[in-house]
């Protein structure tokens, strides 16, 4: 699930980097508002909000104001693959499962959401059913059944023309996944035979090999029920039903969304949401300085990215303490890296690849993402909080600044002297513009000469770096990124950026285009291993099998900066969204 990073400039990183991973506990903790005085809470410390719920509170009503730089993929449940999107998309569209709405790692803890109860698995986990609570309703009354659960994974998964934003998981291991083409180009209208519905509250999946973690993968967005009258494809975005507490009141593309009390969501078929506030706004396309300075006055309590504040800002928050004490740094199962084109000559060449890893000044492209508050130094693919994860360094050089010498016998290795080739970066994310721009000094050095293209994040994966067309008729060589996992564990991360089954016409995750016959065994083979210590042994051979390929360059584990508004109440940062605050029920102090 792609994560969003944040930017920087040199000039304001010293006093930042030598700060490192904010820790410190600075206050006592808050309490909610009572109606007195401003409406504001006190500090509860920094850091506070991955370790515990900060300002709880019962109080209903006011607008809770989003904002972001861009725009979403989509909001359209079953047409997104933004963590943030995840997170928000819960507020209009419950899926089968979800993550609790916890602080920290227990944030990772799944629990029934539209479903009743956790998966049943059978067939040696090749067969899962569940079964979904009674007395649902979408926003217009009519009842949810099983029969929407199905139709909304058949749109998302199988109308890759139409819809193609999402992971295609379900495409890949539902039985005959590979020849249905989905709702859309469904003449007879049955759907997919291996999803079945016997009544209204049950629905079966029959997989094509066991899948021991299916709960995860039913967490996602495109389990949440889609009425099949209601779709019109990819205008569906426009008048999206909702299944959750919120529903659309207006939807002006590119510029914002409004959302208001589903009247017809009733608690007690929803242990998890509580409808706290009258409103919820989310404004788009705006300046991220604009956003951190309105994140401090109260004019917008939370940035929807959740990809931390700006470099200028970061500098100012850690430099007061009244102000760190209102600051959340944590990791989020992310990592930043460098996908390398391996179908792009001459990078098809392990070789050319491996002077790539070698190449690269580690060093200065953490300084140009903000330091060591932003990120630590990376050296595999999977980061140090997802299971799986063992501690190398494939590629090891002096300081993390690069071996010019050894890139240069690679390049030597690959029959070239010098490489002319393209990177991409997305132009609204100017951190990471300047870690690409720190990469191409590198490369330099040694003879690589990579020049800078740059597109928005809303068209990154389907119309540039994620397009095999496009990137072979652009010579792109290299492609920025940044990866957070599907779900908690090494498959949820490692499967749609190395699995060649992920790779599609458009919409690829899986950048550096790596389709290798023996990582894809190990893949099929540790989600279906029943023990979790055998998955994750197989999961630090993917990962070092992937390194040995040369597949990517991993840069740093990236960290977030979040400020955490006095008049946001119900925070908790959590693991199972990138460190993001979990959405789901955050109101407001605020009249």
């Amino acid at each position: 699930m792609e994560g969003i990073p944040s930017i920087m400039r040199r000039s304001s990183i010293a006093a930042v980097a030598a700060i490192g991973s904010v820790s410190l506990l600075l206050a006592g903790c808050s309490k909610a508002d009572d109606g007195t005085g401003d409406g504001k809470a006190k500090a509860a410390g920094a850091d506070a909000a991955t370790k515990h719920m900060v300002n709880a509170s019962t109080k209903k009503g006011g607008t809770v104001t989003y904002a972001m730089s861009d725009v979403p993929d989509s909001f359209d449940p079953g047409n997104t693959y933004y963590a943030y999107m995840y997170n928000f998309s819960r507020l209009y569209a419950r899926p089968l499962m979800t993550f609790k709405p916890d602080a920290g790692e227990k944030g990772n803890t799944l629990v029934p959401d539209l479903a009743s109860a956790p998966g049943k698995a059978s067939d040696g986990g090749k067969t899962w059913t569940y079964t979904i609570r009674k007395g649902l309703e979408f926003q217009d009354g009519t009842p949810i059944t099983s029969k929407d659960v199905k139709y909304a994974v058949e749109r998302s998964n199988f109308a890759r023309d139409v819809l193609q934003l999402g992971p295609n998981y379900f495409q890949q291991f539902m039985q005959g996944g590979d020849k249905y083409k989905g709702p859309y180009k469904d003449k007879k209208g049955k759907g997919l035979d291996s999803i079945e519905t016997p009544d209204d509250n049950t629905i079966v999946f029959h997989l094509n090999q066991a899948f021991q973690e299916f709960d995860y993968l039913v967490a996602t967005p495109q389990t949440a029920p889609v009425p099949q009258a209601k779709d019109d494809g990819i205008d569906y975005v426009k008048h999206i039903v909702s299944s959750g507490s919120y529903q659309f009141q207006s939807y002006q593309e590119g510029k914002q969304a409004v959302l208001v009390r589903n009247k017809n969501w009733n608690p007690k078929t929803d242990p998890l949401r509580k409808q706290y506030p009258d409103k919820i706004v989310v404004n788009l396309k705006v300046n991220q300085s604009t956003i951190d300075k309105d994140l401090q006055a109260g004019d917008t309590l939370i940035d929807l990215q959740g990809k931390g504040v700006e470099t200028q800002t970061q500098a100012q928050l850690v430099n007061d303490k009244s102000k760190l004490a209102s600051t959340d740094n944590t990791y989020g199962g992310r990592l930043v890296y460098m996908a390398i084109n391996t179908t792009q000559k001459p990078f098809d060449k392990v070789e050319c690849r491996k002077a790539v890893e070698y190449a690269v000044d580690k060093v200065s492209v953490q300084t140009a993402e903000g330091g060591a508050i932003r990120g630590d130094i990376a050296s595999t693919v999977l980061p140090p909080d997802i299971t799986g994860y063992k501690k190398a360094d494939t590629y090891a050089t002096p300081g993390n600044k690069g071996d010019v010498a050894k890139a240069k016998d690679q390049l030597k290795a690959c029959g070239k002297k010098s490489i002319t080739t393209t990177i991409t970066a997305r132009s609204d994310r100017q951190e990471e513009v300047d870690a690409a721009t720190a990469i191409i000094e590198s490369l330099k050095k040694v003879g690589i000469n990579a020049s800078l293209k740059q597109f928005p994040s809303g068209k990154y994966f389907t119309d540039y770096a994620g397009v095999p067309a496009f990137d072979k008729k652009n010579n792109v060589g290299l492609m920025m990124m940044q990866w957070g996992a599907d779900w908690p564990s090494g498959y949820g991360f490692l499967q749609q950026i190395l699995n060649s089954k992920a790779i599609g016409t458009s919409g690829n995750t899986n950048l550096s285009y790596l389709s290798n016959k023996p990582i894809d065994k190990l893949l099929a083979q540790s989600i279906a291993a029943g023990d979790e210590n055998q998955r994750n042994d197989l999961y630090g051979q993917i990962d070092q099998a992937a390194m040995d390929q040369a597949a990517l360059v991993p840069l740093t584990y990236f960290k977030i900066l979040l400020y955490r508004s006095p008049y946001a109440t119900n925070l908790v940062s959590t693991a199972a969204f990138s460190g993001q605050y979990d959405y789901l029920n955050i109101g407001t102090t605020k009249k």
